[in-house]
């Protein structure tokens, strides 16, 4: 599970320079995808500004892999001019500030484009740009909540289940980002101009629901939680508890997959008709009573890797070791933590993981020269950036 160091120069998006504004949520993801796709990226960290709302040993801040940290204070004017001097060699910048905040520090759209106008500048927020919850605070589950997103799953009867923060904050919101900014980018190569992207995690989160949408508009989805085919109403779309307190998913919707369920379940003669959605409650029953005869383990020897649409439910401390997970080098271990690799896979111009999570400042003096800045002491005498070595 151990995956060769990076240096900056492989992957699609080798050559691109982005400036991140250090931040919390899903815009650090979209800054560490867009490292782990090739870009030289470089994190301003204000001073003293935490990274996360949680403290994290600096090895385990995995949203800061990839790339260097700088600390400038950007009130300082110096700072300010430093930052906007990186911003004139970049070709992106990444920011994750309520809306308004980014101006207030002269980094705002205006501002930077004056310096860069083939800038592509990539706004992250939960509510947007614009509208009347823009200024207010807010997390995922508030965002996933308003968009009808978090109403949708969950148990029949049962209060909504909160899908951790992978729906709002890194579905809805930095994939999005990051969509935006490389389709940005792929315009400005036509055009020579950049522009902004309003990505907000309301907007990708209703995006992510087309489907669901349609099939509400269709009336083939209801509003009724936990009744629908995909969300755990259909007996044959569910998990199921296993005799040792493990869990299966079973999902074989097509009819050609369910029949080789049943044959495998040895079920093709007694199970009620899937067809009937009065039925549902018997073949729930008659389904779970069978899969809790034996061990998660046995049913996936049985299961696993035939047309019946079985899986187990695994950890993620399990998930590394799953045999084609660890096949595809899914998982990796990368300066002793584990972690996903980069995706998605590229013939040609391939990943790699590039440097460990770096702290706050680590990196001030090396990443600003690496980038053409001049004169990187006097910034740290001044106090307009700052370095580890520098405190007491």
């Amino acid at each position: 599970m151990t995956s060769p160091a990076g240096d900056g120069s492989s992957g699609p998006l080798a050559g691109v320079r982005v400036v991140e504004l250090a931040g919390i949520g899903p815009a650090p993801f979209a800054a560490m995808l867009l490292a782990d796709l090739g870009a030289d990226v470089i994190r301003v960290d204000r001073p003293g500004e935490p990274s996360l709302p949680i403290p994290l040993p600096p090895q385990a801040d995995l949203l800061r892999r990839g790339r260097p940290s700088v600390s400038l204070d950007l009130k300082h004017p110096d700072g300010l001019a430093t930052a906007l001097a990186l911003v004139e060699r970049a070709d992106v910048l990444v920011e994750g500030y309520r809306p308004g905040v980014a101006e207030r520090l002269g980094l705002g759209p205006d501002d930077c484009l004056a310096r860069n106008p083939r800038l592509v500048y990539g706004r992250m927020t939960g509510w947007g740009q614009d509208g009347p919850l823009a200024q207010s605070a807010g997390h995922d589950i508030g965002y996933v909540a308003v968009t009808g997103a978090l109403h949708a799953i969950g148990r029949a009867g049962g209060p909504p289940q909160v899908p951790v923060n992978l729906v709002g904050d890194f579905g809805g919101g930095a994939l999005y980002l990051v969509v935006g900014v490389l389709a940005a980018l792929l315009e400005a190569r036509t055009s020579g101009r950049g522009q902004v992207i309003d990505a907000a995690i309301v907007d990708g989160t209703a995006h992510l629901s087309s489907l669901v949408l349609g099939l509400h508009a269709a009336g083939l989805w209801s509003d009724r939680r936990g009744t629908n085919l995909l969300d755990t109403g259909a007996p044959f779309y569910d998990v199921y508890e296993t005799s040792d307190g493990g869990w299966l998913a079973v999902g074989p919707l097509e009819p050609a997959f369910y029949a080789e369920l049943l044959r495998l379940l040895d079920l093709t003669d007694t199970a009620p008709d899937r067809l009937d959605p009065s039925r549902w409650p018997a073949l729930r029953s008659l389904l779970a009573d069978t899969f809790r005869t034996r061990t998660r383990d046995e049913w996936t020897a049985l299961l696993e890797g035939t047309d019946a649409c079985v899986a187990p439910v695994l950890s993620y401390s399990e998930a590394p070791g799953h045999p084609h997970l660890a096949a595809r080098g899914t998982y990796v271990e990368h300066h002793g933590v584990v972690q996903p690799a980069p995706a998605p896979r590229f013939s040609r111009t391939p990943t790699v993981l590039g440097t460990p999570p770096s702290a706050p400042g680590a990196d001030t003096r090396a990443a600003l020269s690496a980038w053409g800045i001049d004169d990187v002491d006097a910034l740290l005498t001044s106090g307009a950036a700052s370095a580890p070595s520098d405190g007491p």
